[in-house]
Parts: structure tokens; C-alpha cells; sequence
């Protein structure tokens, strides 16, 4: 497979550049560097810097390259600073993807992989989401990735493309090889904060509200490892090679986890305690959102690897260390 990857030096978007190398596939990123770092970037890749809105450029290397597929995981994904700043995540996320993914579908690219959210859902009714379910983005980081999801359904209809889009619940984690894990200027990611408090890059964490309607008052997430998400991207992949239909997945474990339980789980790994505050909610926070990943999991007979959340912890402090 010969595969276009935006937002390669990102966190998700480096372990799937990994997996797909370590299958033997060819990989060239696009990615700007805004937000993401060249050093997560596999050698073997090559690396395009550009803004992925910029046509001339990737026309360019699209007609002369030929892909067999593209996976999109370029943008913004701050849900606070989404609220403050919403014309930026509508700019970034929505209006540049869409006219990258028009010089792909112009120029024969017609399978994509998007990488969307769980908080397309908002605050679900029920306990494990299913694909089906309604539909509710709370802030505009969750709006501009549900735009080009109805962006790529629509042009489906139009021409003869075919997509899988992931809904992620929670990443977490990192490559068990520590080549890549996630770094960030900015971390809002409980379990990056976390592993910045171990390693004590910082003194505290601030657990925003615990006065949620859960168990322990705080927020409930389904947390799934960056590897498992990258085998999942590739198995999509493999899919839509063999002309296999268009469909949307939860990637997720199907079990929840309070911020509280969080902590709890990385104090027993750690040889001391993570110290925390309460602190306000945030603004655009849901109490609990959960997948029901059997979908996916029944469509291609696929299992988890990692499915544990002291493993998932385990591998985050490991890279928190390594790039203390």
C-alpha cells in the first residue's frame, strides 16, 4: 500500500505511520508542524511540510505519486481552546480538510480514512454509545470534525469515493517500542498531565469538577491504547484496498473509567501518589461517554491487543520518561 498521511508528526497519526512501515508499506506525511513535531516522524516516511490547504502543493504530489489511499488526521484538537477560538477550529479543521480532500478526489484518490471524535456524540443518554445513536456536538472542536464527516457522506453520494470514518473515544498511551508517544506544548489529555506529575515535570493535577451525575462525582471516559487505534486504522485500510464499503466505527474498549479511577490505577504502578485539586469544570466536558466498539470488532473479527488501563499508563509514563 502506498499511503498519504496528514498530520503524520502528530501523536496518533506517528504510531500509524509505524504500524503501516512496520507492514511494509510506503508512507508520505503532510504535515505543517504547527502543532506537530518532525521528530515523531519514522525515518523511513517521507515528509512533505505544508499547510494541508495548500492545492497547488499537493496536486503536485498527488498526480506525481499516485496513492492508494489517504488517512486525514490533521487538525486541531483543543476542545477549550475551540470554545474561545471557534472560527479557528472551523478554519482548520473543516475548511482547509475540505479543500485537501477535493484535490485528493480531483486527482484519483477515492479511499479515506478520517479520524473523527467520540465527542460528536455529547453527553450520550445511555450507558455504551452505538454508532446509530443521536447525534450532539457540546463544543466547536466536536462541530468541525462532524462537518467533514457529513462533508466526506455527501461527496460519497456524489462520486465514487469510499471512507471509513473512526470515531475515537479516549488515546492513550504509547508505542511499546517508545519510538513515538505524545508530546505536547499545551497537554489536556488527563493521562499525559498525569505522567508530567510522576515524572514531576509539574506538582499537581487539577481533576475539572466532581460534581458530575457518576459514582465518584467525576467524569467517566473509555480509554483506548494509541497501538490498538493504529492497528485499527490499518485494518480499515486493508478494507477499503479491496473495495470494501464506506462505514463509520467506534474505536474504543467499551469500558469506562472516572477520572478518580484514573489516578487510583496509576498510583498502584507508581512508587508514589499523583497529587490533585478540584478545580471548575470545563467548559464542553460531557460526564461520561463510553463506546459500544462491537461493531467494529464483529465486521472484521478484531481483538485488542492492549486492553488494559495499567498498560496504557504504563507505556505513557515510560515515554514521559524518555522524553523528560
Amino acid at each position: 500500500m502506498k499511503v498519504l498521511v496528514t498530520g503524520g508528526a502528530g501523536y496518533i497519526g506517528s504510531h500509524v505511520c509505524n504500524l503501516l512501515l512496520d507492514k511494509s508499506c510506503e508512507v508520505t506525511v503532510i504535515d505543517s508542524l504547527v502543532t506537530g513535531n518532525k521528530n515523531l516522524i519514522p525515518k523511513k516516511a517521507k515528509l512533505v511540510v505544508s499547510d494541508i490547504a495548500d492545492e497547488k502543493k499537493i496536486e503536485r504530489l498527488i498526480t506525481k505519486e499516485k496513492f492508494d489511499l489517504v488517512m486525514h488526521f490533521a487538525g486541531l484538537i483543543r476542545v477549550e481552546e475551540s470554545v474561545k477560538e471557534p472560527e479557528k477550529y472551523h478554519e482548520f479543521n473543516y475548511k482547509k480538510a475540505r479543500a485537501f480532500l477535493n484535490v485528493c478526489f480531483k486527482n484519483g484518490i477515492d479511499k479515506v480514512i478520517f479520524s473523527s471524535t467520540a465527542s460528536v456524540y455529547g453527553s450520550p443518554k445511555k450507558g455504551k454509545v452505538l454508532e446509530s445513536d443521536p447525534l450532539n456536538p457540546l463544543n466547536p472542536y466536536a462541530e468541525s470534525k462532524l462537518k467533514l464527516e457529513e462533508f466526506i457522506k455527501t461527496k460519497s453520494e456524489e462520486i465514487n469515493i469510499k471512507y471509513i470514518i473512526l470515531r475515537y473515544f479516549n488515546v492513550a498511551g504509547a508505542d511499546e517500542k517508545l519510538r513515538c508517544g505524545l508530546i505536547s506544548k499545551y497537554p489536556s489529555h488527563l493521562i499525559k498531565i498525569a505522567c508530567e506529575v510522576a515524572v514531576g515535570k509539574r506538582e499537581k493535577i487539577i481533576i475539572n469538577g466532581n460534581d458530575y451525575d457518576t459514582f465518584d462525582g467525576t467524569p467517566i471516559r473509555d480509554f483506548i491504547h494509541v497501538s490498538d487505534l493504529a492497528d485499527i486504522h490499518l485494518v480499515s485500510a486493508k478494507h477499503l484496498i479491496k473495495n470494501g464499503k464506506s462505514d463509520i466505527f467506534n474505536c474504543g474498549y467499551g469500558k469506562g473509567y472516572s477520572v478518580k479511577e484514573v489516578l487510583e490505577n496509576f498510583n498502584q504502578i507508581l512508587d508514589k501518589k499523583i497529587n490533585f485539586e478540584i478545580g471548575p469544570r470545563r467548559d464542553g466536558d460531557s460526564k461520561m461517554i463510553v463506546a459500544n466498539p462491537e461493531k467494529f470488532n464483529k465486521f472484521f473479527a478484531w481483538k485488542p491487543k492492549f486492553n488494559s488501563i495499567k498498560y496504557i499508563l504504563k507505556t505513557a509514563v515510560d515515554w514521559e520518561k524518555k522524553i523528560k
